[in-house]
């Protein structure tokens, strides 16, 4: 993730986890995505394999679409934490503010279209 588009994601999720639009930790992660309530997930490429385990394929069958954002500590401390390896978007405005962030960057998969 260029370091430009991980502020802005950075800076979404801190204000989405004050607002309640999002959940930290991969337990809350995975109660959110069990409930039906994730939009959006958002992993650290730098968890820890049992971490990313507990999580992605959950994640990936319930249809979650998941972003690899920055390391962990970046992660944390964007959401008020240490370190974290998953944040979780339960709010879908806040998950398409990210998506468009993300995809409308140059070298996206979808080619810098939103």
């Amino acid at each position: 993730m260029r370091e430009d588009v991980a502020h802005r994601v950075l800076g979404l999720l801190g204000l989405g986890v004050r607002g309640r639009r999002a959940v930290v930790g991969v337990e809350n992660v995975r109660e959110a995505a069990k409930r039906g309530k994730l939009v959006l997930a958002v992993v650290a490429p730098d968890a820890s394999r049992h971490s990313l385990a507990k999580v992605t394929p959950l994640l990936e069958a319930r249809r979650v679409r998941i972003i690899e954002g920055p390391g962990t500590v970046r992660l944390g401390g964007a959401v008020g934490r240490d370190a974290t390896a998953a944040v979780g978007v339960v709010d879908r405005d806040l998950a398409r503010g990210i998506l468009a962030i993300v995809d409308g960057a140059p070298g996206s998969p979808t080619g810098g279209r939103v």
